[in-house]
């Protein structure tokens, strides 16, 4: 199983319990990147055990790769000497030490294969967490902003609804009609001596004004 199929499964896992115990997404946001990091631990570790073997196996390879080239010379130091029964033997061992080392050759590159896949894996999931962390902010501050309006909404309502608030907005309908009515009453109070003492004094400023402006014209 690949890393990062593993490391869907885990975090399905996860958040699916998450949900179940109904967390907010805050914390199945970081719940999602901590299962993320905690792969990601785990990749570099078989990635690092996976580039030990190859090493080992390669190691294993020129080692017997060494010893079949070891033998091709003995055999020919054996045939110098006029010794066909040594260099058959140092030919028989040269087929065995050969027959190892293009085992171990295949070994290697099959390891090869897997480091590299597991390594293109790592880099994935190393992107795919940067990925994941620049968003995580957003998907926060979304969350929060969401909050807040829901927040208002409802305070709103609890205003709209609330029967002080109406009880309130009556009161100040009923003032606003008693302050009208007395000032009607005030001006029916009224003598007509007051009322005419009011216009002489309304007409005696527009007479005030009018002088005014004929000395500002030069009018005689």
């Amino acid at each position: 199983m690949g890393i990062l199929e593993r490391l869907s499964r885990l975090i399905r896992a996860n958040i699916n319990d998450l949900i179940r115990r109904a967390e907010n997404p805050e914390k199945i946001i970081e719940q999602a990147l901590e299962d993320m990091r905690a792969t990601l631990r785990e990749a570099r570790m078989e990635v690092a055990e996976a580039m030990a073997e190859l090493k080992k196996l390669e190691r294993e390879q020129q080692s017997y790769a060494e010893q079949a080239a070891a033998w091709e010379r003995k055999a020919a130091e054996a045939l110098k000497a006029e010794r066909e029964d040594l260099a058959r033997e140092a030919l028989k061992r040269k087929q065995q030490a050969q027959a190892l080392a293009e085992g171990f050759a295949q070994q290697v590159a099959q390891q090869q294969d897997l480091v590299q896949r597991l390594t293109t894996q790592l880099k994935a999931l190393e992107s795919k967490i940067q990925e994941s962390e620049a968003k995580k902010a957003l998907l926060i501050a979304r969350k929060k902003g969401l909050e807040a309006a829901e927040a208002v909404r409802r305070f709103e309502s609890k205003i709209d609804a609330h029967s002080a608030v109406e009880a309130f907005e009556d009161m100040e309908q009923r003032i606003q009609a008693m302050e009208d009515k007395h000032a009607a009453l005030l001006e029916m109070d009224k003598s007509e001596i007051e009322r005419e003492l009011e216009r002489l004094g309304s007409n005696r400023q527009v007479e005030e004004d009018l002088a005014r402006l004929k000395r500002e014209l030069g009018i005689a």
